[in-house]
């Protein structure tokens, strides 16, 4: 049991318009260090669970159709 005079870190999921955190890691598309990777450019993350769903795979087809828009606005 915690005493209550001690504090607790609280962990939370990052909010629109939050500054997003640092990380590295390995993707379908390699390594990246965000956000030193993309200095200067905008970027779209997004993640699925591991448990993929149709909707999943639906968002996954619609980004890769449009993915020409998106070099074409540097993203």
């Amino acid at each position: 049991m915690m005493a209550l005079n001690q504090e607790q870190e609280i962990i939370s999921m990052p909010r629109i318009g939050d500054v997003a955190p640092s990380f590295k890691t390995v993707t379908t598309q390699g390594e990246i260090n965000f956000p030193a990777d993309y200095k200067g450019k905008w970027i779209i993350l997004f993640s699925q669970p591991a448990d993929f769903t149709p909707v999943c795979t639906s968002m996954f087809i619609t980004f890769a159709k449009r993915a020409p828009e998106f070099s074409a606005l540097n993203c």
